[in-house]
């Protein structure tokens, strides 16, 4: 019998490949996706930190310049968290996108990996009958050969 062929192995391979790409890609968004939640922590230490020094100033006492100044520098910091928090989340959304598309492509990588299968196996099931066949044919020849020789009583 001949050897197995699958028709969609290109396509296959293709898909695999698809989805290989699909995979570093999500991998990128998903480094990305930490370093964004880094900054936004970073945010959140520079804002504690500075509003700590805020707080021992004014308990050490502090000019009305000074605490300007403080209060300027805080609502920066707080205006940079929420450009940061912004960014996250355009990151998160991102990030749930490439996962869908991960998903999507392994749903068709997976179907053609299991059409594949199923056609392996039904060419193995054909492939045994047909040596199930040549046996039979054997055995029936070989027995008639051998009444054919047998010598006549």
């Amino acid at each position: 019998m001949k050897k197995f062929r699958f028709s969609l192995d290109s396509v296959l391979t293709y898909k695999q490949q698809v989805l290989d790409a699909v995979i570093g890609e999500h991998a990128l968004v998903l480094a990305e996706l930490r370093a964004q939640e880094r900054a936004v922590e970073e945010a959140y230490r520079r804002y504690a930190e500075h509003n700590a020094r805020y707080n021992e100033a004014k308990f050490e006492g502090l000019t009305s310049v000074e605490a300007m100044s403080f209060e300027t520098a805080l609502d920066a910091i707080s205006l940079d968290i929420k450009r940061e928090e912004q960014k996250l989340e355009e990151v998160r959304e991102k990030e749930r996108q490439k996962r869908d598309e991960v998903v999507e492509a392994k749903k068709e990588t997976s179907t053609l990996e299991k059409l594949r299968e199923n056609k392996v196996a039904e060419y193995n099931h054909e492939a045994l009958k047909a040596d199930e066949a040549f046996i039979d044919e054997l055995v029936s020849m070989t027995r008639t050969q051998a009444r054919l020789e047998q010598p006549q009583q």
